[in-house]
Formats: C-alpha cells, sequence, structure tokens
C-alpha cells in the first residue's frame, strides 16, 4: 500500500488479518488510530511506516505489542529519543531504519537489548560520538551500520571496534581525521565502507584500510587523498567499485591501478 491514499478508516480493515506478516504503508496519510489497529496484528514480521509526519513519540506506544516484529522502518517520521523506550521490548528486531528523525545519542540507551539486530540506520540523525555509539556496543551481531550525515568523529570510532561482523560501514559528514580510520582498518569483514565527505582525510587513511581485503565498495571521496595514495589500494582485489570524486587524483590514475593490480574494478568516479 505505499504511497497510497489509504488511510485510518481503511487500515481497520486488517483486524482480521491475523497471520499478516507484512505491511508496508510508506507515505500513506495514516494517524495514531491507525497504530491502534496495527497492534492487534501480532504475527507482524515487517512494517514500514516511513516518510510519515503524524508519526510522533507518543503513536510508538501502540508497537509495544509487536513483538514478532523483525523489520521496522521509522524513515522520516516525527520521533525523537522520547519514543525510542517503546521499542525496547521488541528483541527479534533484525533491521531498524531511523533515518532523518530528531533521534539522538540518549535514545539509543534503549536499544541495547537488540541483541538480534543486524541492520542500523541513524543517518541524518542528531546521533554523536561517546554518548551515541558507547550505548550500540552491546550490539555485536550488526552487519550494517548507516552513520552518514551523523555527528560522528574519531572519538566515536572507538565504540566501532565492537562490531567485528560489520560488513557495511557509512560515516560521512566531515568529522573523521586518519586517527579515526585506524580504528576501523580491523573490521575485516567489511565489503562496502563509505568514508566520503570527510575532508580532513589523507592517504594515510588508505594505508589503514589496505587490509581490508574484502571490500568490494569503497567511496573517499571529498577528501585529500591523491594519486600518490593509490598504492596502497593494491591488495583489495575484490573492489569492484571506488570513488575518489573532488580529490587530487585523475581518472587515468585510477585506470592504471586497475589495469595492474584491480582486474575486478568495473564503477570507477573519476571516470
Amino acid at each position: 500500500m505505499a504511497s497510497s491514499k489509504v488511510t485510518d478508516y481503511g487500515i481497520t480493515y486488517l483486524k482480521a488479518l491475523h497471520k499478516l506478516a507484512l505491511l508496508n504503508m510508506e507515505g500513506c496519510p495514516v494517524t495514531a488510530a491507525c497504530l491502534k489497529s496495527l497492534s492487534e496484528l501480532r504475527s507482524l514480521k515487517v512494517l514500514n511506516l516511513g516518510f510519515n509526519d503524524d508519526i510522533s513519540d507518543a503513536i510508538l506506544a501502540h508497537l509495544k505489542d509487536l513483538t514478532n516484529l523483525e523489520s521496522l522502518n521509522l524513515d522520516s517520521c516525527r520521533i525523537s529519543d522520547e519514543g525510542m523506550v517503546n521499542l525496547a521490548g521488541l528483541r527479534r528486531l533484525k533491521c531498524l531504519e531511523l533515518s532523518d528523525t530528531e533521534v539522538g545519542s540518549s535514545g539509543l540507551c534503549h536499544l541495547s537489548g537488540l541483541v538480534n539486530l543486524e541492520s542500523l540506520n541513524l543517518s541524518f540523525t542528531v546521533v554523536t560520538d561517546d554518548a551515541g555509539l558507547a550505548a550500540l556496543t552491546n550490539l555485536t551481531g550488526l552487519t550494517h551500520l548507516d552513520l552518514f550525515g551523523a555527528r560522528i568523529t574519531d572519538s566515536g570510532t572507538n565504540y566501532l571496534r565492537s562490531f567485528k561482523n560489520l560488513q557495511s560501514l557509512e560515516i560521512c559528514g566531515g568529522g573523521l581525521t586518519d586517527a579515526g580510520v585506524k580504528n576501523i582498518k580491523d573490521l575485516t569483514s567489511l565489503t562496502l565502507l563509505n568514508l566520503s565527505q570527510n575532508h580532513h582525510l589523507t592517504d594515510k587513511s588508505l594505508e589503514s584500510i589496505s587490509g581490508l581485503t574484502q571490500l568490494v565498495s569503497l567511496n573517499v571521496s571529498n577528501s585529500r587523498v591523491t594519486s600518490a595514495g593509490l598504492q596502497h589500494l593494491k591488495p583489495l582485489k575484490n573492489l569492484m567499485s571506488l570513488t575518489l570524486e573532488s580529490c587530487k587524483v585523475t581518472a587515468s590514475d585510477i585506470k592504471k591501478l586497475q589495469s595492474t593490480d584491480l582486474p575486478n574494478l568495473v564503477n570507477f568516479r573519476p571516470e
């Protein structure tokens, strides 16, 4: 039903669907009354409420009984730290989308018990370093963590060491230096790493991540990386995508690296 004109009245007809497992209401004009109806759908495993300004903190109380949820999308909803307490009991959650909300560091403490979480999107939130990421260190099963646009600096990257199973990591927004990237170098399960828009990163950062040989996609755009630093990427034989836009690197530099050391590289910028 995503992006349809279904309203609260229409959702009341779903009450009888006790075996319903997936419900996508992204962008639908529903309000608090809708969630009252949904609270009876105890078999729900996937619920998408994204892009709805009427979904607020108080409304999230109606999610408490949906304890079978494995995926919850609250992208761009009007929620903050106050509402996070209502998610603390959803212990089966594997995927949680909180992008573009007012959720901050104090709200993340309510997620510390969600040990089955595998994917967490905190992009464009007000999450900060120590208070925020420290609350997540119990979530050692995370495989995907998106911090694009969050307020993460070198100090916060210390907590990333707890996430040994991470396969995808995005930290973009300007707060990192080469010192912070050193804390990422031991996350050897990474296949996607996006460090774009961190303007202080230099060739030393490429040296730090040269041991992440499982990388398939790497983005260090808008940094101070130069052609000289490309030598550090030679061990990344699985690399298929490399983005270095707005760096002191040319397409010919990358093509040379591709021809001699990175035969699997099929997508690169500048091109």
